[in-house]
């Protein structure tokens, strides 16, 4: 399921390739969605993601308890950490929270609690991420950073950015193209 940032109101819909119901081939263990009020910029440059561009989305977001929830459910999380993955040369930030309902969230404050919690899920997270588009045809995708996730403060740094440019659309200092405002 993808947001169509294209269409008004930004529906929630089944995503699509080529026409046909996107498929993927590996399991994911987590519930996936995204920060409301974030934006991608992609006439920004990252220098520190080896000069990539935004991919023109919102934020996305890995949220790792053990309760699956409903599609379009709205939660109150605790960013974690944050994989700088890149996608066909965009940037694509995937935040790694936490909801603050989930009994574990008291113990899980940043990265290193992350892997002592909840064993192996940054890595599964990175390397679904990094293999889903393979049965496509597709390469791998890269991950900036050291293909490494950053921890909680930078996860918060890269929301507080993508919370300006978001700013900056919606108040139309920067060219929304297809993207629609409404």
């Amino acid at each position: 399921m993808e947001v169509a940032t294209d269409e008004p109101f930004t529906p929630i819909k089944q995503d699509t390739k080529k026409g046909n119901l996107r498929y993927y081939p590996y399991n994911i263990h987590w519930n996936y969605g995204l920060l409301p009020q974030t934006w991608e910029d992609p006439s920004f440059a990252n220098s520190e993601v080896d000069g990539a561009f935004g991919d023109n989305d919102p934020v996305d977001v890995v949220e790792i308890s053990e309760s699956r929830r409903q599609i379009g459910e709205i939660l109150k999380v605790k960013p974690l950490a944050a994989l700088a993955m890149i996608d066909e040369g965009e940037l694509d930030w995937k935040i790694i929270a936490i909801s603050l309902d989930d009994p574990k969230a008291s113990l899980v404050n940043d990265i290193d609690d992350v892997e002592k919690h909840f064993p192996g899920t940054l890595t599964a997270i990175r390397d679904w991420f990094r293999d889903y588009k393979i049965p496509d045809g597709k390469p791998a995708n890269k991950f900036g950073l050291g293909n490494k996730p950053a921890d909680k403060a930078y996860a918060l740094k890269v929301i507080t950015e993508t919370n300006e440019s978001w700013t900056k659309l919606v108040k139309r200092s920067i060219p929304s193209g297809e993207l629609s405002l409404v």
